[in-house]
């Protein structure tokens, strides 16, 4: 029997969900979220497609598990975003200073936003995490127009990284997560709820 002709696991591989990983990885890198198919990562991984989502499930699912975050961001906000839209943008703001402050999930996602600054990292970004994880509080939020008042409650998100982690500018770099919550959430609710132009 041909081992070219045989399907699903490969036998004695026990790194057969890192070889997944490592393609999706590669995959969502070069053709972005959209460009990306569930087919292809097997291809790559060397494995049939049943096994990727035997092992991750959706498209969805394998994106976040191959961004390595410490954490799922849409499991660690489901509690912020299931209490509605009014004081939606403090609840997630706490969520999201209580993960980044925890000196355990610190380092690996300061890793992970170091290598998005790349141009294969800004297509993920763009294509892949506004699209899987931001995109979708907006829709279970139920606010109007959430393709629109997302990528604004990122814009806010991401420069807060920068500014207070990556880049270490003060007073925001020390400052308790009381005084930010208090400073940058009403701006956060205003992407969420308020009028826009």
């Amino acid at each position: 029997m041909s081992t070219s002709a045989r399907r699903g696991r490969r036998p004695g591989a026990p790194d057969t969900r890192a070889a997944i990983l490592a393609a999706a990885r590669e995959q969502f890198a070069t053709a972005g979220f959209s460009g990306t198919t569930i087919r292809a990562v097997a291809a790559e991984a060397g494995v049939d497609a049943a096994l990727v989502h035997h092992y991750f499930g959706t498209k969805d699912d394998l994106f976040v598990a191959a961004l390595e975050l410490p954490v799922d961001p849409r499991v660690v906000l489901a509690p912020a975003i299931a209490q509605g839209p009014d004081g939606a943008g403090e609840r997630m703001l706490r969520v999201f200073l209580s993960v980044w402050d925890d000196p355990a999930h610190r380092l690996p996602l300061l890793g992970l936003v170091r290598g998005l600054l790349e141009p294969s990292g800004q297509k993920l970004v763009r294509d892949g995490f506004l699209k899987v994880v931001i995109g979708p509080i907006g829709v279970a939020l139920g606010v109007e127009e959430p393709e629109r008042r997302m990528p604004l409650v990122a814009s806010q998100v991401l420069g807060l990284i920068l500014v207070r982690y990556l880049l270490e500018v003060e007073p925001v770099a020390s400052m308790p997560a009381d005084e930010l919550v208090e400073i940058y959430a009403p701006t956060i609710q205003r992407y969420l709820t308020g009028p826009l132009p």
